[in-house]
């Protein structure tokens, strides 16, 4: 038998979705950690972001932290952490995680702020408005393409890295793909490809749902436009502020 009728049989085995450490439970628990993870990253990067946006500065440490994102090995955050006084569970997990999540939500935060028509700042200026009024009013507002962008950015690739959280015992839907390399690829083999067949399904549900979500809350007045940010901001931002 073949490694994919393996993993369409464990799919189709009933046990397999509803025991207590089954798909339909793990989900919940990848998903739980995942959106933690996103959540506290947001909490950090968005404030920090609009406002280096705001008064035009940070340019580079946008950047540096976005480099040093990318050049961290995603493991070793995920074995590091449990290792300290925080020790193994979701909390390391999540804060690992939310370590990933931040550059996007940082880089696309600040960038959609800098995006912002120098023309249109002038004008909300000339009626008067303050500068928390300017950034509430007017460029927070056109900077909801970004936003959104960056948030499902950071989503998916939080999703998709929290796989690896397995490998501490960190839960979700990894114990799958951990559990079934365990058996051997021989026996387990079936088990390894329909774990990576959910994620990869997960991801996808959770790219298109928040793309929708991301159209639905572009404001009116900017829905006739046709540019969208780039698919990494950081990739967008200038060297220096």
């Amino acid at each position: 038998m073949s490694v994919i009728e393996d993993a369409i049989l464990w799919l189709n085995d009933p046990l397999n979705w509803t025991n207590p450490d089954g798909i339909i439970a793990r989900t919940v628990e990848h998903l739980w950690i995942s959106a933690a993870a996103v959540a506290l990253g947001c909490a950090v990067a968005w404030p920090l972001g609009v406002w280096m946006g705001h008064v035009g500065r940070g340019g580079p440490a946008v950047v540096t932290v976005t480099n040093l994102s990318r050049a961290v090995p995603t493991v070793a955050l995920l074995t590091i952490f449990p290792l300290t006084v925080i020790g193994f569970g979701p909390p390391a997990i999540i804060l690992s995680l939310s370590l990933f999540a931040i550059p996007p939500l940082l880089a696309n935060a600040y960038l959609g702020l800098r995006e912002v028509d120098p023309e249109v700042r002038d004008a909300g200026r000339g009626m008067g408005l303050s500068g928390w009024q300017l950034l509430r009013k007017v460029e927070l507002p056109l900077s909801v393409p970004y936003l959104a962008n960056g948030f499902r950015v950071a989503a998916v690739q939080v999703l998709a890295t929290a796989t690896l959280a397995a490998y501490v015992n960190g839960g979700g839907l990894g114990m799958i793909i951990s559990r079934g390399f365990g058996l051997g690829l021989t026996a387990g083999g079936g088990q390894v490809l329909a774990g990576g067949l959910l994620v990869a399904l997960l991801c996808l549900s959770v790219e298109g749902l928040l793309a929708l979500a991301e159209k639905a809350l572009l404001p009116k007045s900017l829905r006739r436009v046709r540019h969208r940010p780039p698919a990494s901001a950081a990739d967008a931002l200038p060297a220096r502020s």
